[in-house]
């Protein structure tokens, strides 16, 4: 019976997530299937139900990340902290939520260099920023700003920091000095769109570390500045690699080949560019 995994979201067509998983099963000798499956949110019961035995995993992303994590049978203490799961692996009794988008936002800002620190500032309170609070949880960061548009809508990323014991204060962009708070941190991640940072990117790029997530159009205008400044860039990219790298791990019980993954990621976006 071959194995099969997919990833699975709405729009799902311009994934990179094939390009990881059919990399990695090659070089370890596997011959899985790794597909893009089209899903909405509240289709995620129905499909996930009607997969075969020979279903291995599940590599989920938006917008069925909450959905997967209340369909599973079990769920990882980090993906409930998180409040969503972006893989699901089949186990005897069902599927297993985890998310490994936390192994995303620690690998990358260790990858350039972040050993740890005390304050960090996250700016956004979508699902990628929880991600990146159990993130900074894992990284010894103890303290974080949560810099957000509009304070009525973090309460879910409060909730998360609440989980993973973080202190967090939540500050409205309008009467923040992004500049003086970055400045002041150890670690910065930006979730927002790029077309959200063009003003800030310069005040962002003050701290000595930043990872931010997005990676299309690239570069971003905080990718740029960051880059001037001298300070130190992970990016979405790093943070696609190394979630993948758990993924990888949960779906075979075996060790990513890591350099493989990034090879091929790396050749699929100049074959793109």
């Amino acid at each position: 019976m071959r194995r099969k995994a997919a990833v699975i979201g709405s729009p799902i067509e311009h994934s990179l997530s094939p390009v990881l998983h059919d990399a990695a099963y090659a070089a370890l000798g596997l011959d899985w299937e790794y597909t893009r499956l089209e899903c909405a949110e509240d289709a995620v019961p129905s499909l996930v139900s009607s997969l075969g035995p020979e279903w291995v995993g599940l590599s989920c992303t938006m917008p069925t990340k909450r959905a997967a994590l209340a369909f599973a049978s079990s769920v990882t203490p980090r993906a409930s902290a998180v409040g969503a799961a972006n893989t699901l692996v089949r186990t005897d009794s069902g599927w297993h939520a985890d998310c490994t988008d936390v192994d995303g936002v620690v690998g990358a800002l260790r990858e350039k260099g972040f050993s740890g620190g005390a304050r960090g500032v996250v700016l956004g309170a979508g699902g990628t920023a929880t991600a990146a609070l159990a993130g900074f949880a894992e990284l010894g960061v103890s303290s974080v700003s949560l810099v957000v548009r509009d304070p009525s809508r973090a309460g879910e990323a409060v909730r998360t920091a609440e989980r993973v014991g973080v202190a967090v204060e939540v500050l409205p962009l309008s009467s923040v000095d992004v500049g003086s708070l970055a400045a002041g941190c150890d670690v910065l991640v930006s979730t927002v769109p790029a077309a959200a940072t063009e003003s800030l990117a310069g005040d962002l790029a003050r701290a000595p570390f930043v990872l931010d997530v997005i990676y299309h159009p690239w570069p971003t205008p905080v990718a740029d500045a960051v880059r001037g400044s001298g300070a130190r860039l992970a990016t979405g990219l790093d943070m696609l690699l190394h979630q993948a790298f758990g993924q990888v791990e949960l779906f075979t019980g075996m060790d990513a080949p890591r350099d493989v993954m990034r090879e091929a990621l790396g050749a699929a976006l100049a074959a793109r560019a």
